[in-house]
């Protein structure tokens, strides 16, 4: 007879919760460098104590990612942010969460604008990318993976 998996409180087993990190950015001028650090501490943690490896590629564009879309959210959406990390299927999945019903599109490229390229990069650097309007606002997802390829190549973009 086979004992039972004791569940959390969220109905998952404990080898099947996933290794994450929330946060909520209420809206000061401290809110990038605070969600880049987090992204950082996380992704220290998750090798310190999960023993994952992370490549240092994959910190330094989680932090940009994080950076880019907490701008955006910042920019664009009333109200507090909410900043999501988790480790899934070798991969840190970035969800910002902002209070703001229209979806980003990214513009066309062109050399010659200042600014206002951060989905462009975003989309750029990752594996992932998808953008869902909830009851309240939208919440953008982004995947990057967490090794480097060993033959060096920067994997393409997929949908989640």
């Amino acid at each position: 007879m086979t004992k039972p998996v004791p569940l959390s409180e969220d109905g998952t087993a404990p080898e099947e919760r996933a290794i994450q990190t929330t946060a909520a950015l209420e809206g000061d001028g401290a809110d990038i460098a605070q969600a880049r650090h987090l992204a950082a501490r996380f992704l220290a943690r998750v090798q310190a104590e999960q023993g994952l490896p992370v490549s240092r590629r994959a910190v330094d564009l989680t932090q940009l990612v994080v950076s880019e879309l907490v701008t955006n959210a910042r920019k664009y959406a009333p109200g507090p942010v909410l900043l999501d990390l988790r480790i899934v299927d070798g991969m840190v999945e970035v969800k910002v969460w902002d209070s703001e019903p229209v979806l980003p599109v990214a513009r066309a490229a062109d050399a010659g604008r200042v600014g206002q390229h951060g989905l462009e990069i975003v989309m750029a650097v990752a594996q992932g990318f998808e953008v869902r309007r909830g009851p309240v606002g939208k919440r953008i997802t982004v995947r990057i993976a967490l090794l480097d390829d060993p033959g060096g190549a920067v994997a393409g973009r997929n949908s989640l």
